[in-house]
């Protein structure tokens, strides 16, 4: 094949085949291992069981430099650098579950050569030196450990991967730190050299701190709405500080997905393991969570009691460009309004809808999803719901009333469509009929 060292892929989830793929773009031959049969048939058939921006043309170009497998040993005997895909997800207790990462640990073979296990999965500080006291009991000293964590968000995870900000590269060995770093040397960004604790507590306090930042934001969203003042104009106020800066200071209905709050979650759950109360967190956390429930304030607001009430809700997965529903916003508060007695019509272009959101109906178009709807709640700022204020969607609806969870819309040109309008952190609609509207033969459906 080529002259580079042969990549091994545990897991063929998100993190996984997009770390696989983009390596096999650089030039590298891959094989990618994972438990699922069926995921692994589908790889080799030339599907991709995920959805990420750009994913499936990329695995389509490397195909050739790509192979898939169930077999562990095919890893083991063929991958020079083996990085760990797997998926850690919280406990009951808030602590990461690691089942799978020892898994991996558990199943490898002896190897004759020196190999590297490369740990790209989320995992708690000292996660590295107990994966090494594993691989010394088992005799695997030929085996060198990195903690090489990533800082892919979706749908943009492609671009992440060949245009980070940094690369984090913790080892215990020099000559690993050395292999590893050259495997990212046809990409251009600053690789930081830790010690494999601080690598891993890198990523946990970057994803805590982005999270905290957006529960701070619709903290003050939250006083801007009781105040009269528009969280917009805060935010790009605070955003041109340079010791601020404009990221994550959108308000709306909070936070979801596979790593803030997971990560969240694990970094105050190792603080506390460790005896320290991480009260911060705590207020995330809890800010977060009330945060999805503020819509439903903003619903009886407008419409009273939300027994048999039709409430569309327009987007699902926890992003656009995703087709993730982990921790979305949606199921918390597509459940709170169905306890409401509300009746729920959801719309989402990519999100699986046979797993969430049991007692709704699910709509193929957005137009099916307000028809006869008292409001419109927008979740996830998917690009096409930008021309939602639109007449159509205000015959379609029995109550032309929109929430705008994301603050997608621009206020004036939705009221003046003739929509009762509600967003995040800006001054507020008084309870009205909906304003007129100069074409008399486009009165909302009653």
């Amino acid at each position: 094949m080529s002259g580079k060292e042969t990549i091994g892929v545990f897991g063929a989830g998100w993190v996984g085949l997009v770390t696989a793929a983009c390596f096999a773009d650089l030039g590298f031959p891959v094989i990618v291992r994972d438990i699922v049969a069926e995921r692994i048939a589908e790889l080799e058939r030339g599907e991709v069981p995920i959805y990420e921006p750009g994913l499936a043309e990329l695995l389509e170009r490397n195909r050739e430099r790509m192979s898939f497998t169930v077999d562990v040993t095919d890893v083991a005997n063929e991958a020079d650098v083996l990085f760990v895909c797997v998926g850690t997800p919280p406990t009951y207790s808030g602590d990461a579950d690691l089942s799978a990462v020892w898994a991996v640990i558990d199943e490898l073979p002896p190897l004759k050569r020196r190999a590297i296990l490369v740990m790209k999965s989320t995992v708690p500080v000292g996660t590295g030196e107990k994966v090494r006291s594993l691989l010394n009991a088992r005799g695997l000293t030929q085996i060198g450990y990195v903690s090489n964590p990533e800082f892919l968000a979706e749908g943009t995870a492609i671009d992440d991967f060949v245009n980070p900000d940094r690369v984090v590269v913790g080892s215990f060995a020099k000559e690993d730190e050395e292999r590893v770093c050259a495997l990212y040397e046809q990409i251009d960004a600053p690789i930081v050299r830790l010690d494999v604790a601080s690598a891993e507590m890198v990523k946990l306090a970057s994803n805590a701190f982005l999270a905290t930042r957006i529960s701070f934001i619709n903290e003050i969203a939250n006083v801007c709405e009781v105040t009269g003042a528009d969280v917009e104009q805060v935010a790009k106020g605070m955003g041109l500080d340079r010791r601020i800066g404009p990221h994550f200071l959108r308000a709306g209905i909070g936070f979801g997905g596979s790593c803030f709050p997971k990560d969240v979650s694990a970094l105050k759950q190792l603080a506390g393991n460790s005896g320290y109360h991480f009260q911060l967190l705590s207020a995330v956390i809890d800010v977060n969570e009330l945060q999805k429930r503020r819509v439903v304030g903003k619903l009886t607001k407008h419409l009273g009691s939300l027994a048999e009430k039709t409430i569309a809700i327009l987007g699902l997965t926890f992003k656009p460009n995703t087709d993730d529903m982990r921790e979305a916003t949606s199921i918390v508060l597509g459940s709170r309004l169905l306890a409401e007695g509300a009746n729920v019509q959801a719309w989402d272009p990519m999100a699986h809808r046979d797993s969430y959101l049991h007692g709704a109906r699910f709509c193929d178009s957005v137009l099916e999803a307000v028809q006869g709807a008292d409001a419109a709640v927008i979740v996830t700022e998917w690009e096409e719901l930008r021309g939602l204020a639109r007449d159509e969607v205000r015959k379609a609806m029995r109550n032309p009333l929109i929430v705008d969870g994301r603050n997608l819309l621009d206020r004036e040109q939705v009221r003046a469509a003739g929509f009762v309008y509600e967003c995040i952190g800006r001054p507020g609609e008084a309870i009205s009929e909906p304003p007129e509207v100069e074409n008399p033969d486009s009165e909302p459906a009653r």
